[in-house]
């Protein structure tokens, strides 16, 4: 069955007081089957977000329990900060990690929903993918008019709660749930004080936009005069157009801009049905996915933009930092660097390190760690604070802390001269292994930009990009050979007394011998991978290079034929005829596209070897 894991992000509105905040992230923890992951106060905002992982019911119970604490702990009557709020947990998100769906997700958020309002007496709003109707769908217009508006919203039967009831609790105020994509929370830092530099430049970047201007008297728009619908005057918000309809710049919006005036236009609570003449006109963000607003860290001492990113996979961090670049540029301002509060996805931190190494020239097929920590000094992410890899980064590529690759290499070669079964040969085939798709790879980004012909660029690129993945996949491997040995031998110690105890611990011996056949199988598969990484880079690599790549493929011919020996020697053992049928032949196959393969390169290498020494 496949796991299924599900993140939870409340924002709570506490940032000032760490005893209350450890009240709160103590509720939540209770629950043992919960990760709690990240928790990031900020004085000046005067709000804690937190992040937990775990199982669906976990989870909900988790979430409950903080919010619980959060109705005792924090009176909003008393709250000030500068980030928009509507209650003392002001936002609780549901997000899909593994398993679960987007609809899963707003199920969870219904649950919890549900249970606070009943039992917590608290209005509850449903937003985003679990929201009721579309008008609740955004955010910030469930959040408008925030908890100083709210007893005279929930007076309004349009603003009814889903959950709940339709009363002012002013003690606690509302809980806003739903379930959404991962939200980036985003700031980027500037070299000034005010907050009016931070505010221009964050109504540029984000979607919603802001009021449109004309004639600028300096780089910062706000220097402009607004503009405003009139009879036959439609002007559009972004470029010198003016239509004599509406329906003349909502077609010239889309055609030149690529956006629909009227959405925008809803984003700023403007409808164009019921008529926009005297209606400010706006200008459409550069983003989509992305909110922002500016504002004054006194931590810091200087103002920051304040990004969601609702989407990054639409928007990514990268995208809106280089922009903020420019127009900070533009205006006299410089960006001193960003921050990440709390999380990022694996994926968003690796994706911008990798631009920012191809812009640089240089390749991107190098070791993850190497993207990740060019993503973190292109972007300044140590700016205001440490930024920590193992805690801000989610879904990081899987490492057996402890294990053989964590050992220096004369422990680890020590370690296998020792009288034990394990580690042995499996574990050696995949060390072998690793090592050819390294030399592969060196010799791959050794000639990147330096290539004969384009077409030799991208096989060398294609190259180093195998080569990176399966040297990563081996060095699992590595680990994973003897932790399948080992499952193999606690079978084999299971009590054999009586018929029965006999019968599970067969199953189990069986079970066992399978995997240690399937991890060295693997391991003879990727190394075969490193091989043909390893021919290609001798054939499109600098000349100079030839005999690393030479050993590569003759190091990744050992993983083979390594993997492959410790797969025949355990299938002696298995009972099961049909798998040892499927088998054996497959084997054989493998074996024989490596004999060939290290035949060839090796003719083809001793040949330009030669060639060279004649020089």
């Amino acid at each position: 069955m496949n796991q299924r894991v599900v993140e939870c992000v409340p924002n709570f509105s506490e940032g000032r007081d760490p005893a209350k905040i450890r009240q709160i992230t103590d509720a939540i923890a209770s629950v043992s089957a919960v990760k709690l992951l990240d928790v990031d106060p900020g004085a000046d905002t005067n709000r804690t977000v937190v992040s937990f992982v775990g199982d669906p019911d976990s989870v909900i119970e988790a979430a409950f329990r903080g919010i619980a604490a959060a109705a005792k702990l924090i009176d909003m009557r008393r709250h000030t900060g500068s980030h928009p709020r509507m209650g003392a947990c002001d936002v609780c998100p549901f997000v899909p990690v593994e398993g679960v769906t987007m609809d899963d997700c707003a199920e969870f958020a219904r649950r919890l929903g549900e249970r606070v309002g009943k039992e917590l007496d608290v209005p509850v709003y449903l937003y985003e993918h679990a929201a009721s109707r579309p008008a609740r769908s955004n955010l910030a217009l469930v959040r408008k008019g925030e908890y100083e508006g709210l007893e005279r919203k929930l007076k309004d039967p349009e603003w009814a709660p889903d959950y709940g009831p339709a009363r002012f609790n002013p003690g606690f105020g509302a809980l806003i749930t739903g379930a959404r994509e991962f939200l980036v929370a985003y700031n980027i830092n500037l070299n000034s004080t005010d907050k009016a530099h931070a505010t221009d430049i964050a109504l540029e970047l984000r979607e919603k936009g802001r009021v449109a201007r004309r004639q600028q008297r300096n780089a910062y728009y706000s220097s402009g005069q607004e503009l405003r619908y009139a009879e036959n005057l439609f002007p559009c918000g972004n470029c010198d157009f003016d239509g004599k309809r509406l329906e003349d710049t909502e077609r010239h919006c889309r055609e030149a801009h690529g956006y629909s005036l009227r959405d925008l236009l809803g984003l700023n609570d403007i409808d164009a049905a019921k008529g926009v003449i005297g209606q400010k006109v706006y200008r459409a963000g550069l983003f989509k996915a992305c909110k922002a607003i500016g504002w004054y860290v006194e931590a810091y001492q200087r103002v920051q933009l304040s990004i969601n990113l609702t989407n990054w996979r639409v928007t990514s961090p990268r995208d809106v930092l280089e922009a903020a670049r420019s127009m900070a540029m533009a205006r006299g301002l410089v960006v001193t660097g960003s921050e990440i509060v709390g999380l990022v996805p694996f994926q968003a931190l690796y994706q911008s390190g990798r631009a920012y190494l191809e812009a640089q020239g240089k390749s991107a097929c190098v070791p993850v760690r190497d993207v990740l920590q060019a993503a973190v000094f292109s972007m300044g992410l140590d700016d205001v604070a440490r930024f920590d890899l193992e805690k801000k980064v989610l879904g990081l590529p899987r490492l057996h802390a402890g294990g053989l690759m964590d050992m220096r290499c004369r422990d680890l070669v020590d370690e296998v001269s020792r009288a034990t079964p394990a580690p042995g040969g499996g574990s050696i085939a995949a060390l072998a292994g690793s090592l050819g798709a390294a030399l592969a790879s060196m010799v791959a980004n050794l000639t990147q930009g330096k290539a004969a012909s384009a077409a030799a660029e991208r096989q060398l690129m294609a190259a180093a990009e195998q080569a990176q993945r399966v040297k990563d996949a081996l060095m699992l491997a590595v680990d994973e050979d003897t932790f399948a040995f080992s499952a193999y031998m606690d079978a084999r110690r299971l009590p054999a007394g009586t018929a029965e105890e006999q019968t599970q611990r067969n199953a189990k011996m069986q079970e066992g011998l399978k995997l240690a056949i399937e991890v060295p199988l693997r391991t003879a598969r990727l190394s075969y991978e490193a091989m043909e990484a390893a021919e290609a880079a001798m054939q499109h690599g600098n000349p100079n290079s030839i005999t690393d790549a030479m050993v590569g493929f003759t190091i990744g011919a050992a993983g083979v034929r390594g993997g492959v020996w410790n797969v025949l020697i355990n299938l002696k053992d298995l009972a099961d005829a049909a798998y040892i049928a499927d088998m054996r032949p497959a084997c054989a196959r493998l074996l024989a596209q490596a004999d060939e393969l290290l035949a060839r390169a090796t003719k083809e290498g001793n040949a330009r070897l030669e060639a060279l020494l004649l020089k």
